[in-house]
């Protein structure tokens, strides 16, 4: 059976891994252990951020800090630098 897990090498502290390509966009399966910091970057298009497993926040450069637990969501703007940190193991969506 197909897992998100098994996309992630288990010794990575950030790994982030393509799932599916379609005409129009992406999606991202992005795997945080306990701790993890994704690095501040930023995308040119909106993306939507979603909680599968675990506990992180969303931060950006305007000082929004967003919460997410499994079954949340957030809507990422385009051309606005932001990070992710993981407060346990964590699993996310990615849509673009």
């Amino acid at each position: 059976m197909n897992h998100l897990s098994n996309l992630h090498e288990a010794t990575k502290d950030v790994s982030a891994k393509n799932l599916f390509n379609g005409e129009i966009g992406s999606t991202v399966s992005i795997q945080l252990k306990a701790n993890g910091i994704l690095k501040e970057h930023m995308t040119k298009t909106p993306a939507l951020l979603i909680c599968v497993l675990g506990h992180v926040v969303y931060h950006d450069e305007k000082g929004t800090a967003v919460k997410l637990k499994p079954g949340e969501y957030f809507s990422i703007e385009p051309n606005v630098s932001h990070w992710i940190q993981s407060f346990e193991d964590s699993q996310l969506i990615l849509l673009k």
